[in-house]
């Protein structure tokens, strides 16, 4: 009776896992040649694209950067891990293994870039409206993410964003040195710091924004996320700021994050509020 029941259980949870999503999809981000070259020519820019049901999509899709200082990308926990939380809500989710710049910046500029215009030209086979794209990174993703955010234009400007404690400022001291040294090189010129200080670069026509972190960061100083917010703020675009007492740095979609249950229901209002 008992072993029944286990199988029950399991046919439930693998139709209730085929009605919210579909198998995912791995692609090659650039079907020609990359642009840009950070000298590593076995280091490809590809996506995993996790599209919810059809009947549910809600026409809302996210293209997720994960964080790793801009050398490498801790893609499960703030990558792949996140997609049932977004097609749960009828959201598709577009993880971004984006290549590291090794001091060249443009590389995983580009890369976000493509993945949002890949988005929107799929956008009728996968069930997206195209002005309802957004960006979301974590960490050293959370600069990538901003900065598409507060730069990008056209088809690779994002509706909306999410960044989870994220790199903002390029300012020394403040910054995270390793994502700063492995974006630029280590010889940089200040005219760039201040270009991909992300906070110096928000206007009226920024998209509006979901920021949280943890006030025991000691990896990327809260002070990042915390003046993105303000500058946000400043210029009358929409945000939310979340600031957990405690947690440290890198949580993701971890469950053992002591504030995991607040920051998804957090984040669940946040979507649905607009």
């Amino acid at each position: 009776m008992k072993q029944i029941k286990s199988l029950l259980l399991l046919a439930l949870v693998a139709v209730s896992m085929s009605a919210t999503a579909q198998k995912p999809l791995d692609m090659n981000l650039w079907q020609g040649g990359a642009p840009n070259n950070n000298g590593d020519v076995n280091d490809t820019a590809k996506v995993r694209v996790y599209l919810p049901n059809p009947q549910k999509a809600t026409g809302r899709a996210v293209v997720i950067c994960p964080g790793g200082a801009y050398a490498h990308l801790a893609i499960d926990h703030e990558g792949y891990d996140w997609a049932p939380f977004f097609n749960k809500m009828g959201i598709a989710a577009i993880v971004l293994k984006y290549r590291m710049p090794r001091g060249n910046y443009l590389v995983p500029i580009s890369d976000a870039e493509e993945a949002i215009k890949l988005v929107r030209r799929n956008a009728v086979a996968w069930h997206i409206d195209p002005n309802n794209v957004g960006i979301m990174g974590s960490s050293a993703g959370g600069h990538l993410a901003s900065t598409i955010a507060t730069h990008s234009e056209k088809d690779a400007y994002p509706n909306f964003q999410i960044l989870f404690y994220p790199v903002i400022t390029m300012q020394p001291g403040y910054t995270h040195q390793g994502s700063h040294d492995n974006f630029f090189g280590k010889d940089v010129k200040k005219k760039l710091e201040d270009e991909y200080s992300n906070d110096m670069k928000v206007t009226r026509n920024t998209p509006r924004a979901f920021i949280t972190l943890s006030d025991d960061d000691n990896a990327v100083q809260p002070a990042n996320g915390v003046n993105y917010y303000f500058e946000l703020y400043r210029h009358d675009v929409p945000a939310s700021l979340h600031v957990y007492p405690s947690g440290g740095h890198g949580w993701g979609f971890r469950e053992n994050f002591m504030y995991h249950i607040e920051m998804e229901l957090e984040l669940k209002a946040w979507l649905q509020s607009f």
